[in-house]
């Protein structure tokens, strides 16, 4: 579906979300918001709204926007496919480039490259869920179990929002969580948990270079920042600035930065990391297509840093 809002300026925009991913209602509050943030600060542009669908490439090829926004997450809008059509068509979008995207949508390939800049980054293994069939899936839980420790994290390889994502203390738990991350792929990363405070950092290309935004400090109602607790008003605390001593801080700006650099990332990127009680910082995924709803992370820290949606955006389509 099109929605068109006219302006008076020949500079046309496409805001892209929604699509087929577990996380499209996610997608079109996110779009929804930047659209808007735009109309409020260029009203002299043309900011539509389209969803992914059979009748996109006809637009595109037809109108030929001056720059897509794709705020498509999950499969899709982060893996890479997208950006490539994009690419193809030469059509100017804000965000990583396809390579880019693939590298950071899968998460035990980005905790690899990253791990390589120094960064800590917690033991992983990769299971695909053909291994637990033709390997015995006790035998196989076991075997992580006695090499990782307990409490432990199982998540799917690629994917966002928290879907799949489970905290196993217990080794009884491990099959529900292992049932939980192939529902929504055919791999699943089994991580060792890391006890501490759970921060995003924001970072956005500028003219004068990479920009970090202040770290947001994230405070779930239940201990844990899954679904539920990332898109409901009031299950979860924030503080941005996040609560930490200036060294901390420190290193964690460094961290986002070292992570968007690594990966080839540009314009825009959210890097998630805990901090242990001894104060280090630990890798655990990066994001190029960050929410922006009204309680995700990044908007929060464009704020924090003084500077609007509208205004961040608008910088990025000029550049």
């Amino acid at each position: 579906m099109i929605t068109r809002v006219s302006g008076h300026s020949a500079r046309q925009i496409l805001v892209l979300s929604g699509g087929l991913s577990p996380e499209r209602d996610v997608s079109l509050r996110s779009g929804r918001r930047v659209a808007e943030a735009l109309r409020i600060t260029r009203p002299d542009w043309e900011v539509t709204e389209a969803d992914v669908d059979a009748g996109l490439l006809p637009y595109l090829r037809e109108h030929r926007p001056d720059c897509v926004i794709p705020l498509l997450h999950g499969a899709a809008g982060e893996d890479g496919a997208l950006r490539d059509v994009l690419e193809t068509l030469d059509i100017s979008f804000v965000g990583s480039n396809a390579a880019a995207s693939r590298l950071a949508f899968d998460k035990p390939v980005a905790s690899s490259l990253v791990s390589g800049t120094g960064i800590a980054v917690p033991e992983f293994v990769v299971l695909p869920q053909s291994a637990f069939r033709e390997l015995g899936a006790p035998a196989v839980m076991k075997a992580v179990g006695d090499r990782i420790g307990f409490p432990l994290v199982v998540k799917p390889t690629r994917g966002g929002s928290a879907l799949g994502v489970s905290i196993v203390r217990e080794e009884r738990d491990l099959p529900a969580a292992m049932v939980s991350a192939f529902s929504y792929g055919e791999t699943a990363m089994i991580q060792r948990f890391i006890e501490g405070t759970e921060l995003a950092v924001g970072v956005i290309d500028t003219e004068e270079g990479p920009r970090v935004l202040p770290a947001v400090e994230i405070v779930p109602e239940s201990g844990i920042y899954d679904y539920h607790a990332r898109y409901t008003a009031g299950t979860t605390e924030f503080f941005c600035p996040a609560r930490v001593n200036d060294d901390v801080a420190s290193a964690v700006s460094d961290a986002a930065l070292t992570a968007h650099s690594a990966l080839g990332l540009s314009d825009l990127s959210r890097t998630d990391v805990i901090v242990d009680a001894e104060g280090t910082v630990w890798f655990l995924e990066v994001n190029v297509a960050p929410g922006m709803t009204e309680t995700s992370l990044l908007p929060q820290a464009i704020v924090a840093d003084g500077l609007s949606v509208g205004e961040v955006f608008t910088s990025l389509i000029q550049a």
